[in-house]
């Protein structure tokens, strides 16, 4: 592991190196699959890491509507019967969360949405039972810190932190998602063909496993 760190490094200097531009790129980690089925494996998870990337936009579906929180409240769903409005919703919030009381309702009213774009509210992160504050400011702060990961092919591509963020925060987010996804892996390191480290509009460093 102290090799595949300090090549994290190294692609992070190089990575540096590039045209300075007007705004605070996001760092990518693109994992690249071999000899894994997507159809057969699929990877879905939660990981959770020690340095934020971004403050995600997060809409709840609750009984009552709250401040801390833009809310959806069951009188407000029959609004989104309309495609359009729905389509709006999905890509205005990174995040969904629910009560559990309304789950049936939100899985037929936005469900086909939802799911699709892999944004709806499940038991792993995101269907609480009561919505007090502090359940809800727990749970807004798990969120911004978590990262959802999603096989949809054989390649991986995530943002893992700012520009702005020092080497040591990057690497250890980096670190956490990798080792995590290795274990989710049927044949772990024989899964992975190469790592790679983008900024926004940098060309990617490639990073051999082996």
């Amino acid at each position: 592991m102290a090799e595949f760190e300090e090549q994290l490094k190294n692609a992070l200097t190089e990575l540096r190196k590039a045209k300075e531009r007007k705004f605070d790129q996001t760092l990518d980690l693109i994992i690249n699959l071999q000899k894994f089925n997507v159809k057969k494996n699929t990877v879905n998870i939660f990981v959770s890491v020690p340095y934020k990337i971004k403050e995600k936009k997060i809409c709840a579906f609750l009984e009552v509507k709250r401040k801390d929180i833009d809310t959806i409240t069951a009188e407000q769903f029959k609004k989104y019967k309309d495609k359009k409005e729905l389509k709006k919703l999905v890509k205005k919030y990174d995040f969904f969360i629910a009560q559990a009381s309304l789950m049936p309702k939100v899985a037929t009213t936005f469900g086909r949405a939802l799911g699709p774009a892999g944004k709806m509210p499940s038991p792993q992160m995101g269907i609480i039972m009561n919505a007090d504050d502090k359940i809800i400011e727990e749970l807004k702060g798990k969120i911004n810190n978590s990262i959802k990961i999603r096989t949809k092919e054989a390649s991986i591509k995530l943002p893992i932190g700012k520009q702005s963020m020092k080497d040591e925060e990057l690497i250890e987010n980096v670190l956490i998602v990798y080792n995590r996804i290795l274990k989710e892996l049927p044949r772990e390191k024989e899964n992975i063909k190469n790592v790679e480290l983008k900024f926004t509009m940098t060309k990617p460093e490639k990073i051999l496993v082996r």
